[in-house]
């Protein structure tokens, strides 16, 4: 197992957060509600990596 403290996680979390915002933001001017609805599931799945690299650099630094 490839030991990067989180980093990964966290690029990928504020990535799709990004990319979430980006689709939100979109489907909201086009009034296009599924790209709005997707748009917010990537922003809740990339909260969710995030906060998965940082347990996993706050469990690095105990070890």
């Amino acid at each position: 197992m490839t030991k990067d403290n989180g980093l990964t996680d966290k690029l990928k979390g504020e990535f799709n957060q990004a990319k979430g915002e980006a689709k939100d933001q979109f489907g909201d001017a086009t009034d296009n509600k599924s790209l709005q609805a997707e748009g917010k599931v990537d922003k809740v799945k990339g909260k969710a990596q995030e906060e998965l690299g940082e347990l996993k650099d706050r469990h690095t630094d105990r070890t």
